[in-house]
């Protein structure tokens, strides 16, 4: 239950650019070459006609733009040919090059972005695409590393006792079976959370969406968790702007995110806080809106905190030894409320509080 820092290669030119700088060269050298060629095959002509008209001789008018033509005509063109490779042909070996490294797997390439108009924009473009992609595989390297880690901890557990059982160290009393079972229970709820995460991500978690009353909703709530609350010592209080809204949404979903921030919440304020639930509703753009807030008195999360709270395994506090949660419950709350077509946003002050504030459309997505 940790969040890795991102640790990305320093970035690099493609490798070999050289090679495909030549490459792209010699088709601007062979397009270049051809149009000379054709111009001189017309001075060519030009001179037989001016020789054959003239009766075997070239007057002194014409000799000099004959001859400094083709000549000043050559350079010119080796100049703009000169240029108009390092305009197009060289930005776009750079890319093609920078291709080929990411085929083969190199996501650290960049192309430069000094070029300007379009290519430059293909360039930066380019670069945050792969950024993207170099993004993505790191949060998978680290998703791979974070579910080892939290399936090392009970899997050695459940060993250790079935071993010290089967060696005669344990004696398989009722204890020692009840803790190797929380161990697998432990397991199956992290199993199936990633299962109900990487659904939601992908877009494919079912949705059974239905008409009911808000105030239904909170008063589930509000009759599983209020008994929790008094034996903590939190006033647990809940607030309705319209007794009568309706929300058309997946009832167990919604009350799924909704159960995993009060449980947060109870856990991480004092006695004789407070927890409060806010429902309201508004119209934007003839689509009804509703807004459910939980704000509770406790400890706070500090605002370096903040950016990695929804993310899978993160935990604020480093310390805390309790192994009932699977510390995805965030990350599953945010896909789910994604999934219906609302937001997720969170404030906080350490000392003061956090507030989870929720908004969702009245009929759906």
């Amino acid at each position: 239950m940790r969040h890795h820092p991102p640790q990305f290669p320093l970035h690099h030119l493609p490798p070999g650019s050289w090679r495909s700088g030549r490459r792209f060269f010699w088709p601007f050298a062979m397009v270049f070459g051809g149009i000379i060629l054709l111009f001189f095959i017309a001075i060519g002509v030009v001179i037989y006609l001016a020789v054959t008209q003239g009766g075997g001789h070239i007057s002194s008018g014409l000799l000099i733009p004959l001859c400094g033509i083709p000549i000043a005509f050559f350079l010119i063109s080796m100049v703009f040919s000169g240029l108009a490779f390092r305009r197009f042909g060289r930005p776009m070996s750079e890319v093609f090059t920078a291709i080929d490294s990411v085929t083969e797997g190199d996501l650290s390439v960049r192309v430069p972005e000094r070029y300007p108009g379009r290519l430059g924009q293909l360039a930066r473009r380019f670069n945050h695409m792969i950024g993207e992609l170099e993004r993505a595989e790191q949060q998978r390297r680290n998703l791979t590393a974070d579910i080892a880690h939290e399936l090392r901890t009970p899997l050695h557990i459940i060993q250790g006792n079935l071993e010290g059982i089967l060696d005669g160290v344990y004696e398989p009393t009722a204890e020692k079976i009840k803790d190797t079972l929380d161990e697998t229970k432990l397991l199956a709820r992290l199993v199936g959370d990633l299962q109900t995460l990487s659904l939601a991500e992908a877009g494919q978690l079912p949705l059974h969406s239905t008409r009911f009353l808000l105030a239904d909703l909170i008063q589930d709530l509000t009759s599983s968790f209020s008994s929790r609350a008094a034996s903590l010592g939190i006033a647990f209080q809940t607030s309705l702007a319209d007794p009568d809204q309706q929300i058309t949404a997946d009832y167990d979903r919604l009350n799924q995110v909704l159960s995993n921030l009060i449980s947060n919440a109870l856990r991480h304020t004092p006695s004789g806080g407070k927890v409060f639930i806010q429902t309201m509703s508004s119209e934007s753009n003839a689509n009804s809106q509703i807004q459910i807030t939980l704000r509770d008195t406790g400890s706070g999360i500090p605002p370096e905190d903040l950016p990695f709270l929804f993310d899978r395994f993160w935990t604020g506090d480093k310390s805390r030894s309790e192994r009932v949660h699977s510390g995805l419950g965030l990350a599953i709350a945010k896909q789910l409320i994604l999934a219906h077509g609302g937001t997720i946003t969170v404030d906080s002050e350490v000392g003061a509080g956090t507030s989870f504030a929720i908004e969702l459309p009245a009929n759906g997505v």
